[in-house]
């Protein structure tokens, strides 16, 4: 990837306004009440309320998710002492990192003092505005002075980044990394290029996860740093002195089984890492030219794991995966500090999730098909969303365990939270649907049991614990999918071309279809070579609970012989197909989406009784808008006067619902357009849309997701009588992994 000085100055003016920040307010600001309320004369009494309970400023203001990133920029990236103005864009940045992947506020504060100081007391005196600081680009020695003197002497937390950040990053890739080579941390050879603030503080890191110090052997310009050194010396390097007599980092690297890269590029040669122990591990983080350049280190050692700053190579240690979320799990519980415990514990959550299979959407954010644990990959993606809950919990857990946190929280409501925090009202529908899948874990048989991506979601569908799988395939086929996939589990795989149970099926197949055409011979054919007339089977005969296809089959192939063995439910003429549709934090059902190309007045009062009684399942109360093209008889048609009975019939049947139309979407959507023209409606705002055929249906929820940039669920079957539901071709693992909980659920909510 090659980016140009033009293309970042480019960037900072986009949308005609320079940098990456704003300030927006959060609490209405339309009226003169509204005025009065954010600031005089109502704010008086905030003020006098957090004066008298000063812990209340975390209920009452945005103390509490607020950060400052504060730099002096005398250690600005690789750049060096450029000063605080230059420091600006890089603080901008860190803030938007901090706000994208927590959502944490940040305040940048660039301080033009270099003596430290005057920096610790600029940062004491406004620290009364935040919740946390980031310190960030401050030079060695004064960063450890900086960090050290305000740790203890304030009661949030304070992170120098450069020094931790990758200390947790890389800790967690060396954890991962003696682990594939077989290796103890107690045991291994460390060699360490760099002696600035981030190096120092890296090694003291490996230290605490169980790397002996004496293990260890620091380099920096003047080379091995060694016991009775006096050039260039200050106490937090003298600390890592060694007793070895080399003196050269070609001398130190002989034998070594890590080497950890802080310093500048090229200071690493093929020549010393071939002296490396066999298995070596080469972090060479200097960025952005690592220590020593990746094809060079692996052509030099095949055998080597290697981690480098950069994201055009395998295992980036990137700092984002730490910073954000130490802050989020310190600020959630309102911590007093990030300390050791809190650290080790996110980088031994970031080395597990790195361990577990990679979703789609990260496989897509990189533009490769699969990532999985290995030499190539022993740290998470940036951009995997679970990293958030899975180190934010592992976080606020050590402080409370540690005694840092002033708020003990629930810690498996906090992952639910952490889940809304980030995914809105979407993350929160799929998180109900999970819990109510919970509740009763039932058997899914998938059809297309070979193909990976069914693998892949079958494996999560058993660690969520909502179900057991069933795959249909060839044994070998599957179990060679799982071990290339990197997976751990074992479902259970039926090639229907050898089960004992076919002839029986076949036979039940027949006394349900003889009638309609069927022989003995196509019942004993589609059970044998159609994986979709066996899953149905086993639904049917009671042998699973749950039947899922349509990954590489069209719709109507699966759900016309699934309609066939079960027919529709009681007082159901029809199936049809829902899309839940979240769009900018609200939930909309809409419907018929994939089924029936026609309706009649019947049907449609039927699709808006089975779309309301599954949004109840969710605990979302329906309001039915009949979607058309006129409003209220504003447009005479044959159309419109089946929407305006479809309407008469649910009111008749089922009072409970509250439904109206015919109307338009603007007005079934706009409260206020309803309010002014339309005072008489039954409904308010709308969440359930209830289009009059196919067409409309489908379009508007395909434009919903593609324009409308809206996340959708689905499509579920209602009116079918058993859990049968259909994939589409392009669903991702992670759409795979939804449906089978919405088909759990489905499973547990029938009467």
């Amino acid at each position: 990837m090659s980016i140009t000085k033009q293309d970042a100055l480019d960037y900072h003016t986009i949308g005609g306004r320079p940098g990456k920040i704003t300030v927006e307010a959060t609490k209405p600001l339309e009226t003169q009440r509204d005025l009065s309320l954010a600031y005089s004369p109502g704010v008086g009494d905030v003020v006098t309320q957090i004066a008298e309970q000063p812990a209340d400023v975390f209920k009452y203001t945005a103390k509490g998710n607020l950060v400052a990133v504060i730099s002096n920029g005398t250690a600005i990236l690789g750049l060096g002492n450029l000063g605080a103005l230059a420091s600006k864009p890089v603080m901008e940045g860190k803030g938007v990192l901090f706000k994208k992947f927590a959502d944490i506020d940040v305040f940048d504060i660039e301080v033009d003092a270099e003596d430290a100081e005057h920096l610790i007391s600029v940062c004491k005196a406004i620290a009364p505005t935040f919740g946390g600081i980031n310190l960030e680009d401050i030079k060695a020695p004064e960063a450890f002075e900086v960090e050290r003197r305000l740790k203890a002497e304030l009661d949030i937390p304070v992170f120098h980044d450069d020094q931790h950040g990758t200390a947790i990053i890389s800790g967690a890739g060396l954890i991962n990394a003696l682990e594939i080579v077989g290796k103890a941390r107690e045991d291994v050879k460390i060699v360490v290029s760099g002696a600035g603030a981030s190096a120092i503080a890296t090694t003291t890191f490996y230290v605490s996860l169980g790397v002996k110090r004496e293990n260890i052997i620091m380099s920096d310009i003047h080379g091995v740093i060694y016991k009775g050194r006096t050039v260039d010396m200050f106490p937090e390097k003298e600390a890592f002195a060694t007793e070895s007599t080399a003196r050269t980092l070609a001398e130190a690297i002989v034998g070594a089984d890590v080497f950890l890269g802080l310093s500048v590029a090229n200071v690493l040669t093929a020549d010393m890492v071939k002296t490396m122990a066999p298995n070596p591990i080469i972090f060479a983080l200097a960025n952005p030219s690592p220590e020593i350049p990746y094809e060079v280190a692996r052509a030099a050692r095949p055998d080597a794991i290697i981690a480098t700053g950069r994201s055009d190579y395998p295992n980036q240690v990137n700092n984002v995966l730490g910073f954000p979320f130490l802050f989020r799990g310190a600020l959630d519980v309102n911590a007093t500090s990030i300390n050791e415990p809190m650290k080790i514990a996110a980088a031994h959550a970031l080395a597990a999730l790195a361990k577990e299979d990679v979703p789609d959407s990260v496989l897509d954010a990189y533009g490769v098909k699969s990532l999985k644990f290995g030499r190539e990959y022993i740290i998470p993606t940036p951009f995997d969303p679970r990293v958030i809950i899975w180190e934010c919990v592992a976080v606020a857990k050590a402080a409370m365990e540690s005694g840092v946190a002033r708020r003990n929280i629930d810690l498996d409501e906090y992952r639910l939270s952490l889940g809304r925090r980030m995914g809105g009202r979407g993350s929160e529908v799929k998180q109900r649907i999970l819990n109510k899948a919970m509740l009763s874990p039932k058997r899914i048989v998938f059809a297309e049991g070979e193909e990976p991506k069914i693998i892949r979601a079958a494996a999560r569908i058993e660690a969520e614990k909502f179900g057991e799988t069933i795959l249909l395939g060839r044994p070998r086929v599957v179990e060679d999918a799982i071990e290339k996939l990197g997976l751990d589990f074992a479902p259970t795989v039926i090639n229907p071309k050898k089960s004992e149970h076919a002839a029986a099926y076949a036979e039940t197949l027949f006394n349900i279809r003889q009638r309609n055409g069927m022989t003995m011979k196509m019942a004993l054919e589609r059970i044998n070579n159609r994986n979709n007339y066996y899953g149905l089977m086993m639904v049917k005969e009671g042998a699973a609970d749950v039947f899922l296809s349509g990954l590489t089959a069209k719709y109507p192939d699966v759900l016309r012989p699934a309609l066939k063995m079960f027919g529709t439910s009681p007082d159901v003429s029809k199936a049809i197909g829902l899309y839940i549709m979240i769009v900018n934090d609200r939930v909309y059902f809409l419907t018929d989406t994939t089924v029936n190309i026609k309706q009649s007045a019947e049907t449609l009062a039927e699709a808006a009784i089975l779309t309301a009684d599954f949004a109840r399942k969710l605990e979302i109360e329906p309001q039915v808008a009949m979607v058309s093209f006129s409003n209220f008889g504003s447009v005479p048609h044959e159309y419109t006067r089946k929407v305006r009975e479809a309407v008469t019939l649910v009111n008749d049947k089922r009072p409970d619902i509250q439904i109206d139309g015919e109307m338009q979407a603007d007005v079934a959507l706009n409260p206020e357009l309803m309010q002014e023209l339309y005072p008489f409606s039954n409904i308010k705002e709308a969440n359930v849309l209830v289009f009059s055929n196919l067409d409309t249906a489908n379009a508007a929820y395909k434009l919903l997701h593609q324009i409308g940039n809206a996340e959708k669920i689905g499509p579920i079957l209602l009116g079918i009588d058993a859990p049968v539901h259909v994939l589409q071709e392009a669903d991702a693992v992670a759409d795979i992994v939804s449906m089978a909980s919405v088909a759990v659920m489905d499973a547990n909510t029938r009467k």
